[in-house]
């Protein structure tokens, strides 16, 4: 008889241990806890990331939209230059048609050719006047 108190004893010894009612659910109840906190504290980073993420591909838009924008505000500039050369270079045409018109754009390059090399000569010498 002592033999099976024994043997009763030992055996609850080993699964009594872990299995207690009180022992049992304190455990299981204690990791459960933890599994939900480290499960919230891992959505709480989620949710961070996320808005982070959501900010920054809103400024990756605003950023693009203005660039489109900036984009089209030079095409139209650009469309707007390209009618004023093709309009200044009609009138070339229609001037260098005419011999006296060719003349006279002759004489007045010669003359703006003459006016640079003049500047620049006299920026020289007062260069070397004071050097």
């Amino acid at each position: 008889m002592s033999y099976r108190r024994e043997h009763r004893n030992s055996r609850t010894a080993l699964f009594d241990d872990g299995l207690e009612e009180g022992g049992l659910r304190s455990s299981s109840s204690f990791s459960h806890e933890t599994d939900d906190h480290d499960n919230d504290k891992a959505v709480h980073t989620l949710q961070d990331r996320v808005l982070f993420l959501k900010r920054l591909t809103g400024d990756i838009h605003e950023e693009v939209e203005s660039q489109n924008r900036l984009l089209d505000r030079m095409g139209n500039n650009m469309d707007t230059s390209r009618g004023i050369m093709s309009g200044t270079m009609d009138r070339f045409k229609m001037v260098f048609e005419k011999k006296s018109s060719r003349r006279t754009c002759a004489l007045a390059g010669f003359f703006i050719l003459s006016f640079l090399i003049l500047y620049y000569l006299i920026r020289v010498l007062v260069y070397l006047k004071q050097g």
